[in-house]
């Protein structure tokens, strides 16, 4: 292999090293609107909405709901069980709060009043 070759190749494998990564950035999971068209309100079921769907990681769940009305925590199995609003790892209030599911379970409840306590919860597993 002469010199010119060689440096060609050196060329390709660092431009394969800069571009390959960013491909994993822009390959995206499916989004999903947790709700549907009711959005993230205290008159759904989410464990029926939740039935029959498939999560892997990189999926999108976007929560959408009126901000002055309900909240979004992310929490462990116990504050889901237990609707406890004051133990979360996070917090999300904007209306319109997307999360990047990664592998295992997510817990998610409304901080809101006795929201978690009447049903506006949510459970689900992503899987590789």
């Amino acid at each position: 292999m002469g010199l010119q070759a060689y440096q060609c190749s050196c060329l390709i494998m660092f431009y394969l090293c800069l571009t390959n990564p960013f491909i994993f950035l822009y390959a995206k999971g499916e989004t999903y609107i947790v709700g549907d068209s009711y959005g993230w309100d205290d008159v759904l079921d989410f464990s029926n909405w939740r039935d029959g769907k498939e999560f892997h990681v990189g999926d999108v769940l976007v929560f959408n709901y009126e901000r002055s009305l309900h909240s979004v925590l992310q929490v462990d199995s116990t504050a889901y069980e237990n609707c406890i609003k004051d133990s979360y790892t996070q917090r999300f209030t904007s209306g319109n709060d997307s999360v990047v599911l990664k592998e295992g379970r997510a817990w998610f409840i409304c901080g809101v009043d006795d929201h978690c306590e009447n049903g506006q919860k949510l459970h689900i597993t992503a899987t590789s």
